[in-house]
């Protein structure tokens, strides 16, 4: 059973501007690991996105990185989570601040996000899809079809669907930026934007949770095609401080073997994953983080 501690209360607080409740949390002695295996609690930061990482209904933490997290965490005598839920993009400002000391949200690894943290090792491979009208008037299945149809595309502020899109040469006046993923469905749903980007996961799951919709969920795709002609997935994974490498090493010890047993597909199943979803075993953070990702 799950439960939700009394910091994960000051959730909300935090999603609305009240970081500052936690503040100096990160200032205690010894490195994030070290407190984690004192304290038996990691903090780590969500989104409150399905299927990543959220609060159900009864008020636990779940989705596949805060279930994933707690199954490598307890590997190496860490037995609880606080969980910490700020707009996504502020995640990353919210890891360096120390308001937590792990995102778990299926945050995409791309160069440009390496600069600034320390990612694990690939956790999935999520395919990009598009949420259009039923029929698709407009035929989209790739970025490039958004930049020759001339239409304007829905992402979610400061994601990788944005960093995508404009590096496909969809003019940055044609990107239109979103809070959430409901009020990105909600813009398709009501005609403001024509399309929308984002995983196919999760855009599967808002459509299964808004029955009637007339929308539709296109294949997946590759993000984009290198100049080597090799697909680019987008690649989720968990991110941390810099600093804090012995923290990494530990998790990307617990998650290499999640994989390899195949405990980590019977985690994260209830969540839409499959088999397709497991990143291959030679793909590592590094050649994503050099630009080199290509499958």
């Amino acid at each position: 059973m799950h439960l939700v501690s009394r910091r994960s209360l000051l959730a909300g607080a935090v999603a609305l501007g009240g970081a500052a409740a936690l503040a100096g949390c990160g200032s205690r002695a010894g490195s994030a690991l070290e407190r984690m295996r004192a304290d038996g609690v990691a903090r780590i930061g969500i989104a409150g996105e399905r299927p990543y990482g959220f609060s159900a209904t009864d008020g636990t933490v779940t989705g596949e990185a805060p279930e994933v997290a707690r199954a490598v965490l307890a590997g190496f005598g860490v037995g609880g989570i606080e969980a910490i839920q700020v707009p996504f993009v502020g995640l990353l400002d919210g890891l360096l601040d120390e308001q937590f000391d792990i995102v778990a949200a299926g945050t995409t690894i791309t160069p440009t996000r390496c600069a600034r943290v320390a990612f694990s090792r690939p956790d999935f491979l999520a395919p990009l899809a598009f949420l259009v009208p039923a029929g698709n008037p407009d035929g989209i299945r790739t970025f490039d079809g958004v930049r020759r149809a001339g239409i304007t595309v829905g992402v979610l502020k400061g994601s990788a669907e944005q960093e995508f899109a404009l590096a496909a040469g969809v003019p940055a006046e044609a990107v239109r930026t979103y809070e959430g993923q409901s009020t990105l469905f909600r813009a398709v749903a009501n005609g403001e934007v024509p399309a929308a980007a984002l995983t196919r996961i999760s855009l599967l799951d808002e459509l299964a949770r808004n029955p009637g919709t007339p929308l539709q969920v296109t294949p997946g795709v590759a993000a984009r095609v290198d100049a080597d002609g090799r697909r680019v997935f987008p690649v989720g994974a968990f991110a941390f401080r810099p600093a804090d490498t012995d923290l990494r090493t530990a998790f990307d010890a617990g998650l290499a073997e999640l994989h390899a047993s195949g405990r980590w597909l019977d985690l994260v199943r209830p969540f839409g994953f499959e088999a397709e979803n497991v990143p291959p075993s030679d793909l590592t953070t590094e050649a994503i983080c050099a630009g080199r990702p290509g499958l």
